[in-house]
């Protein structure tokens, strides 16, 4: 059986070796400005993960195929907040987060191409930051860090000491909800 991961992210190809040795990556080229947000989270990160996971799909010829793919933003107060295009973007999203609770969505998608069997879940992690001073967001950013994350941090790397605490998936805040990948990978029948 062949496994995909529809996925660029470093940060995901780490986490699925953590119950998955052998798979490739396929990136996904997937518009998500397809996907007009409707204001409900789940289902949003939901029709994001399927729409890269049915992209890879169609792209490859074999059958014997399950593929992965996972979509992860950062709602607070009904906004998302997905990956800042420059520093002030950055530095905006990491003010509007400081001292404040929100949450971590993750859509996640697995495809069984043999049968056609498909499902789709979501995750939700809340977090709570610290209140974080501009001097602190400034020195973030300047690492670079933040650009190819949702929210503008990632809670394994510097950011992690922003988090005053947590209620969830720690690894749906990394990017990839590995407890909920592994029953539904056991679910599609695949040898774990």
């Amino acid at each position: 059986m062949r496994i995909i991961l529809a996925s660029a992210s470093e940060r995901r190809k780490e986490l699925l070796n953590r119950i998955l040795s052998d798979f490739e990556v396929i990136v996904s080229q997937f518009d998500e400005d397809l996907v007009p947000y409707d204001g409900n989270t789940s289902s949003y990160v939901e029709k994001l993960a399927k729409g890269k996971c049915m992209n890879v799909a169609h792209s490859t010829e074999e059958y014997d195929t399950v593929i992965i793919a996972c979509d992860t933003v950062v709602s607070l107060k009904d906004k998302v907040l997905g990956k800042p295009k420059n520093k002030e973007e950055a530095f905006q999203m990491l003010r509007e987060l400081s001292g404040n609770v929100h949450h971590v969505y993750s859509g996640l998608c697995v495809y069984n191409k043999k049968n056609n069997s498909i499902i789709t879940k979501s995750v939700c992690t809340e977090v709570k930051f610290s209140s974080l001073s501009d001097e602190l967001i400034e020195k973030y950013i300047e690492s670079e860090e933040p650009f190819d994350k949702a929210g503008a941090y990632g809670i394994q790397g510097f950011a992690g000491i922003f988090v005053e605490e947590i209620n969830g998936c720690y690894y749906n805040v990394v990017g990839l909800p590995i407890n909920t990948l592994y029953f539904v990978l056991k679910e599609m029948g695949v040898n774990l």
